[in-house]
């Protein structure tokens, strides 16, 4: 029998591929805007959207408040006119376009799925990664997605998993285990809410004091782990 019977997944840079995906919806906006996108401009929105997603992560403010205010105050520093929201809008079109996929991950959710419930779990906006997913060719593998937008909750918040708990059929806490690259979210919050967690970490980053139960740096160790 499976070490784990229910797998969730993160999605953004851990089943798809999110920074190649950012970056390609970047140049398309910016190119759609007349504006120059240098180095340095996409680097200080990393870090604008970086930190505006914490602060969503730690309850500090809303989804709405994120998407709206990255592009805002990216046009405001730069001294050029624009509507942020106007902007965020068709940044996110160009978002849902794109369903890079991570090495390995298609197969290894072709594997799992014949053989233990697999969920997703993500941060996000609903339209963009319901596209994402179904365009990729992942979405039929999955039993159910839960995206932080639906939930009203968003990871590590006790309310997201919680949210999932209350919809997985005979759901059980010790069978369980969540996938994911990010520490402040999925690692946190799985460790919160008392189920295992496996940390994707294909660039060997440091864990900053976290305290994964699995560490991987490819995908097909996820196999050894559950089956």
């Amino acid at each position: 029998m499976p070490t784990y019977n229910t797998l969730l997944f993160d999605v953004d840079d851990t089943l798809l591929d999110f920074a190649a995906t950012e970056k390609a919806a970047l140049i398309k906006l910016f190119a759609h805007e007349q504006v120059t996108l240098s180095s340095a401009i996409e680097t200080r929105y990393q870090i604008i959207n970086h930190h505006l997603w914490r602060r969503f992560e730690q309850g500090q403010i809303s989804q709405q408040e994120v998407v709206s205010g990255r592009f805002q105050q990216l046009f405001d520093e730069l001294g050029i006119a624009r509507d942020g929201s106007v902007c965020d809008e068709r940044f996110r079109e160009y978002l849902a376009e794109g369903h890079f996929l991570i090495e390995g991950a298609r197969p290894l959710i072709e594997k799992l799925h014949q053989q233990v419930a697999l969920y997703v779990v993500t941060n996000g906006v609903s339209s963009t990664q319901y596209r994402r997913l179904t365009d990729s060719g992942l979405m039929p593998y999955f039993k159910d997605v839960f995206v932080s937008e639906d939930t009203g909750f968003q990871k590590p918040m006790s309310g997201f998993f919680d949210h999932v708990f209350e919809r997985i059929p005979q759901f059980n806490k010790a069978d369980t285990m969540i996938i994911g690259d990010s520490l402040t979210s999925d690692i946190k919050g799985g460790n919160m809410a008392g189920i295992a967690t496996c940390w994707y970490n294909p660039a060997r980053k440091d864990s900053q004091g976290y305290t994964p139960t699995f560490e991987i740096a490819h995908l097909d160790e996820v196999i050894g782990l559950t089956l």
